[in-house]
């Protein structure tokens, strides 16, 4: 699949005392793209061009991530922050609600974003994310708890700063390449363009920060309403580290839900099949 970017524009927005740096293309309505770990709105590639004839897509780094600020202090990086961030990109860029994309963490981000400002969420589509009821109650059992061996690493002071630096930032490499179902999804070039990002002072620290506050984070714990803008999940089947079943039952949480399984992919399921991510996608949102 090609990727145009002839007409990509870099700019930045200053909301909640943080300068964050996005990609955008296209006018119209706003569709905002909260990437995942530990990536950058790069992993938005795919989608950025395809949504532009509709869109003003903005793909965001979210604060800690590639060109965006990385406050020092690890309180910064708590769901409270980030949902400010959110609010303040979408009315910093002159609109009242947006069409709102999530993957990874970006996918907490914005479940957590669509709870807290309903009124600003038109459509909601999460890619390989959990509804965050399903994500606690997926952490009490001992299948999800060794899929999730990394949060636990990444609990430890510095020691996880050296891994992911070790070596030229060679882990990067593996989180993307030996968990991918298709292999060919990541050229060299895309790798480098992680590892650059992931290079830039004191972002590796950041990305950890999102995990070492994990546990103290009232998406884990809150009771959840239901959720009535409509809602598209996508799922990459073969997901190392989220298991499928996680996904069962969100309708409980989301009254206008459906959900769309693509098979021998894994997490980083709109760099891995981005055709059919962006079928689906185009689907939902002329329904």
């Amino acid at each position: 699949m090609s990727v145009i970017q002839n007409s990509w524009k870099h700019e930045y927005i200053t909301t909640n005392e943080v300068k964050l740096h996005y990609v955008t293309q296209g006018a119209g309505p706003l569709m905002l793209m909260l990437h995942g770990f530990p990536e950058f709105w790069y992993s938005w590639r795919h989608q950025i061009p395809e949504f532009a004839k509709y869109f003003q897509v903005v793909a965001l780094d979210l604060r800690g991530y590639n060109d965006s600020d990385k406050p020092k202090e690890q309180s910064a990086y708590v769901m409270d922050e980030f949902i400010k961030d959110v609010e303040g990109v979408i009315k910093g860029l002159g609109y009242d609600k947006c069409i709102l994309v999530g993957h990874d963490w970006g996918g907490a981000i914005a479940w957590s974003f669509a709870y807290a400002h309903p009124e600003m969420v038109e459509r909601l589509i999460i890619l390989n994310l959990p509804h965050p009821a399903k994500f606690s109650q997926g952490l009490r059992t001992f299948q999800q708890l060794l899929r999730s061996w990394y949060i636990f690493l990444f609990q430890l002071p510095w020691l996880p700063e050296l891994i992911l630096q070790s070596s030229d930032y060679q882990v990067i490499d593996h989180i993307f390449q030996g968990t991918a179902v298709n292999k060919n999804a990541f050229t060299p070039a895309d790798i480098d363009a992680y590892k650059n990002a992931a290079a830039k002072r004191g972002a590796v620290t950041a990305m950890l920060d999102y995990y070492r506050n994990i546990f103290q984070q009232p998406f884990l714990t809150e009771n959840w309403g239901i959720l009535t803008m409509p809602t598209l999940m996508i799922w990459g089947e073969n997901d190392t580290a989220l298991g499928k079943e996680l996904t069962y039952d969100t309708k409980l949480y989301v009254r206008d839900f459906q959900i769309k399984y693509i098979p021998h992919c894994g997490h980083w399921v709109q760099q891995e099949n981005p055709d059919l991510v962006n079928q689906y996608m185009r689907e939902f949102l002329v329904r």
